[in-house]
This record gives structure tokens, C-alpha cells and sequence, in this order.
């Protein structure tokens, strides 16, 4: 089964930086796309960033030029750097995969087309 974990969150004062990290483990050979999502407490779940292997990334228009996504692919990582953090900027910050190939419990390799990984989720919080 694919397991997606983050980790990196932490309260933080305005101005200050951050930096999240997600594994992605499973007997994975590739993932299309790596992503990062935030959700605050009574609002839906939003972009933050997100990167197609091969591509180049999107982020959400409240976090362009502050934040900064990449990815290991050999390690099937993906990393987001935070920086000039506000409180705004506080939520749970959830790792996303999608498009992922990998082998089952009887080791045929299975394309998980259209299937959204979601990891449990690391807190931000930005506060002085």
C-alpha cells in the first residue's frame, strides 16, 4: 500500500522559515505529480504547490514567491520550503500523490490512475 508521511511543521514567528518533508513509501517506481495542501481550521482544503515529475511547478497565489516545492524522485520525496511565513500561512499541511505506479502484495505493477494519495497531515503554526 502507498503511505505518504510529513513531517518539518512547528510553530514559527511571522517572518520565519520552515521547511516540510514527505516519504512516500510502497514499493513505489514513480509518481506522477507531488503536491502540498493546506486546510485551516473551517476552510477547504487548498493548493499550495505542486510538481509533475518532469515538470515544472504551480503554486497557490497566496505562497508564489515565498514558497518553494521540490522533489527527490530516486527517493520519492517531495520538500516545500517556506519561507517569509505569516500567520495566514497557519494550517495542517497535507502531502498529496498522484498517479502513482507500484507493485501490489503479489508484486504486479499497478497504475493508480485518477487516485489521490493523502498523507495524515503536519501543523503549521505562525504566531508571535
Amino acid at each position: 500500500q502507498v503511505q505518504l508521511v510529513e513531517s518539518g511543521g512547528g510553530l514559527v514567528q511571522p517572518g520565519g522559515s520552515l521547511r516540510l518533508s514527505c516519504a512516500a513509501s510502497g514499493s513505489i517506481s514513480s509518481i506522477d505529480t507531488m503536491g502540498w495542501y493546506r486546510q485551516a481550521p473551517g476552510k477547504q482544503r487548498d493548493m499550495v504547490a505542486v510538481l509533475p515529475s518532469g515538470g515544472g511547478p504551480s503554486y497557490g497565489d497566496s505562497v508564489k514567491g515565498r514558497f518553494t516545492i521540490s522533489r527527490d524522485n530516486a527517493e520519492n520525496m517531495v520538500y516545500l520550503q517556506m519561507n517569509t511565513l505569516k500567520p495566514e500561512d497557519t494550517a495542517l499541511y497535507y502531502c498529496n500523490a498522484l498517479g502513482v505506479r507500484y507493485r501490489d502484495y503479489d508484486g504486479v505493477e499497478t497504475y493508480s490512475y485518477g487516485i489521490n494519495y493523502w498523507g495524515k497531515g503536519t501543523q503549521v503554526t505562525v504566531s508571535s
